[in-house]
């Protein structure tokens, strides 16, 4: 939805008694500016010395042009989780989206052959009789592969619209390194996981446990910001239910094993005390992908 600057009234109240951002009508909004009280979402949330400002404010705040000097420069805007605000909040969603639809494309022009060599297993023969292939066997790199792998079309459609969903929001809130190191390290704690519990030979693919890291992340977005939780706890409780369902095919290691690791970075991102932002984000970010490393290392070792 197109930015709108404020009109004459207070268009801020939903028909449904809700708050609206005053710069996204439509969108719900549980927190206001600390210095014009208008109501924001956290797309347009500036984290302040007391609380969240909007963009308005922050402007008008730091001043614009020569005057501002390095005293601008030291009170740059920040988001929730302290990074930057960037001028297209969802740019590093778009490229995610790209290289997964990009990799599913390549998938329909080379079919089963690019799939067996970017999916996600243990190890196992290859097709021909040759030697062992996998995780296990020094390719590392499926790791990280098959979170952009997917072979069927409604596999991507539902990864992708979560991604777009559930990805441009975090960005706009965490600010892009953070964000993109909340998706790649879930995606490899659901790779890890999945390549801890499953039989060696079993294949593994898509983005699912990078989203489920997105999902977690936003529950506790959501939980920081004091939203209401239940919207996102039904949708997380759909999807668990649809994980464990008896239905086949799909790898729940992959999901809790994202959801899991998105739910712990994103505590460390957003509850980090000001005065050690760095350091507890960095090291929580640390501590996870450390964790995901053992479990790889521990499975390679049992497999050889």
């Amino acid at each position: 939805m197109d930015q709108q600057p404020p009109g004459g009234g207070d268009q801020s109240a939903a028909a449904d008694g809700s708050l609206s951002c005053y710069r996204h009508p439509g969108r719900e909004a549980n927190i206001r500016c600390t210095r014009c009280e208008r109501p924001i979402c956290p797309e347009c949330m500036i984290d302040a010395s007391v609380g969240f400002q909007c963009p308005d404010c922050v402007r008008r705040g730091s001043g614009t042009g020569s005057g501002a000097g390095h005293g601008a420069a030291a009170g740059r805007p920040r988001t929730v989780a302290g990074g930057g605000i960037a001028a297209d909040p969802r740019l590093v969603t778009k490229i995610l989206l790209a290289i997964n639809v990009a990799v599913y494309l390549a998938v329909l022009a080379r079919g089963t052959t690019l799939v067996n060599e970017l999916m996600l297993f243990g190890r196992a023969p290859t097709h021909h009789g040759g030697p062992l292939e996998g995780v296990a066997a020094g390719e590392w790199y499926r790791l990280v592969t098959s979170m952009f792998l997917h072979q069927e079309v409604w596999h991507i459609a539902f990864n992708m619209l979560g991604l777009w969903w559930l990805g441009g929001p975090l960005e706009a809130a965490l600010g892009r390194a953070r964000y993109l190191t909340l998706y790649m390290v879930s995606g490899l704690a659901g790779s890890a996981l999945t390549y801890w519990l499953s039989a060696p030979e079993q294949g593994s693919l898509g983005a699912s446990g990078a989203i489920f890291g997105l999902l977690g992340a936003t529950a506790v977005l959501m939980r920081r910001l004091d939203y209401d939780m239940r919207p996102v706890l039904a949708l997380l409780a759909v999807n668990l239910v649809i994980t464990f369902s008896p239905w086949g095919g799909i790898a729940w290691q992959a999901h809790v094993g994202g959801l899991v690791a998105g739910t712990l970075m994103a505590i460390g991102m957003v509850h980090a005390p000001r005065e050690r932002r760095a350091l507890v984000q960095y090291g929580t970010c640390a501590l996870v992908l450390a964790a995901v490393i053992l479990i790889v290392v521990a499975r390679t070792a049992a497999l050889t």
